[in-house]
């Protein structure tokens, strides 16, 4: 018998590291549905069958991540629905609002903008927003874990927090998105949230949880958390660039990334991949192997 067969999926990966954990994301559109969600955000149809497949080759398309929001607690549904187009990009991320009426009006938008600047589809968004998994048809940690988080966050900030459907790593729940900036965190509790969002909202960067952003790729995630861990740096003082690594005799070793301050100082982070027990990644599914990322000591660069 497996040790971790009694657990949840969230106690069963409590050991398991954080850092380059964070789906990679850099695209997200984001339809408001208050009703019942299904195991799959488009395959299930949620979004009414005659637009399902075509908007699920339009996102597929344009590499952006469709997700289903809805604002904590029950409220009755007028009709409109909110919808956000965000770009989660590490530099220029930005967002848009707009409602609609109709979901036909998703397939009017032409979501390969997502990848390049503003394009005034919608009213600018400039306060950061917070996604919280409570997906529980994909997972019961996201509901049972996420909701009290969203509920509690948005009795603060009503107007800036979302429940969404699922981001990536419900064995990390409670998991949370903040938009535009991409900072992916999980296994927080109310008051990391909460710090989060405000450190955010002043150009900083809370470490509590923190998984990555999801516009870096996973070795770019460890490496910009590991010269955070040592040094201040504010919201978008740092760049992350991958490097091109020749063929290493370590087995473990899973890339590089130089890390790059604006005031000119440089890093270079290696990470290696590290072997954990086999565990569920998903709540009552079987075992599966298990690694992390784990970054070397960073190196200054001249």
């Amino acid at each position: 018998m497996n040790a971790f067969d009694d657990m949840t999926c969230s106690a069963a990966s409590a050991d398991v590291p954080l850092p380059g954990t964070a789906t990679r994301v850099s695209g997200w559109l984001c339809v408001e549905h208050p009703g019942a969600w299904g195991r799959d955000v488009i395959g299930d149809e949620v979004l009414s069958p005659e637009i399902t497949a075509e908007l699920a080759a339009r996102t597929t398309a344009a590499r952006v991540r469709p997700t289903l929001i809805r604002r904590p607690g029950r409220s009755e549904f007028t009709g409109v629905r909110t919808v956000l187009l965000v770009n989660s990009r590490a530099e220029g991320g930005w967002c848009e609002r707009l409602e609609i009426t109709d979901l036909k009006q998703l397939l009017e938008l032409d979501l390969h903008l997502l990848a390049g600047p503003p394009p005034g589809l919608g009213e600018r968004v400039t306060d950061p927003l917070v996604l919280v998994c409570a997906h529980g048809k994909r997972d019961q940690c996201c509901a049972l874990l996420g909701r009290p988080i969203a509920a509690a966050l948005s009795a603060d900030h009503p107007d800036r927090v979302w429940e969404c459907s699922h981001t990536g790593g419900h064995r990390f729940a409670p998991a949370m998105v903040l938009l535009p900036s991409g900072l992916t965190y999980g296994r927080v509790d109310a008051a990391a949230a909460t710090a989060a969002l405000a450190a955010v909202h002043r150009g900083e960067v809370a470490l509590t949880g923190l998984r990555g952003r999801s516009g870096h790729r996973p070795v770019e995630q460890v490496a910009e958390l590991a010269v955070r861990a040592e040094i201040a740096a504010g919201l978008d003082e740092l760049t992350v660039q991958l490097e091109k690594d020749s063929i290493a005799t370590d087995p473990t070793h899973a890339g590089s990334a130089v890390v790059t301050h604006r005031d000119g100082r440089r890093w270079r982070v290696t990470a290696r991949t590290v072997a954990y027990a086999p565990r569920q990644a998903s709540c009552g599914a079987g075992p599966k192997p298990v690694t992390a990322l784990v970054a070397d000591p960073i190196q200054p660069l001249p």
